[in-house]
């Protein structure tokens, strides 16, 4: 049975890839996948580290999203990256551990809370698969090797990281 939901997933999540034709940079198409992943995947009972994989590319989905954002528009203050980075972080982890959805016994991988495991390792993932697109369009001239890879790259990421998980926890 579990199985057969994870089939779903993927099948619903790559024909969702399938309408990436308005993506941006760091987009908003890419930050509605990661939701819609993460969202997806806690209906279908997927395990804590696969939906925190997806909170932790939805966190960097925004806080690269509106990093850009404020440097569009000139808005310049004091530790703005540090300040965006850990304001995401806080207030997406303190309200699930105030919720009770962080910290329950038992649930845990390595020691650590499921969840946070997830969430930690997504965002890094997802980050290396920005980084990843940046390196390969400079190697370009400053051009994508292939449409969307500003997309498809993090997002493979962050699917790669859900099938280990998928393999670890299943």
């Amino acid at each position: 049975m579990k199985k057969s939901k994870i089939r779903k997933f993927y099948l619903i999540f790559g024909s969702l890839l399938s309408y990436a034709g308005l993506a941006k940079a760091v987009c908003p198409l890419c930050t509605i996948m990661a939701a819609g992943g993460l969202g997806l995947s806690r209906w279908l009972g997927i395990d804590d580290t696969i939906s925190g994989t997806w909170i932790g590319g939805l966190i960097v989905s925004l806080i690269l999203w509106l990093l850009d954002y404020l440097d569009k528009k000139k808005i310049e203050f004091k530790f703005k990256k540090t300040l965006v980075w850990l304001s995401f972080y806080i207030l997406t982890i303190v309200p699930l551990y105030f919720a009770g959805i962080l910290g329950e016994p038992g649930n845990t991988i390595w020691g650590i809370d499921k969840l946070l495991t997830g969430i930690f390792l997504g965002s890094l993932v997802f980050y290396l698969g920005f980084r990843v697109h940046l390196f390969l369009k400079k190697k370009n001239q400053g051009k994508s090797f292939f449409p969307f890879q500003k997309v498809v790259i993090p997002i493979l990421f962050l699917i790669s990281l859900s099938f280990v998980f998928y393999l670890i926890t299943g």
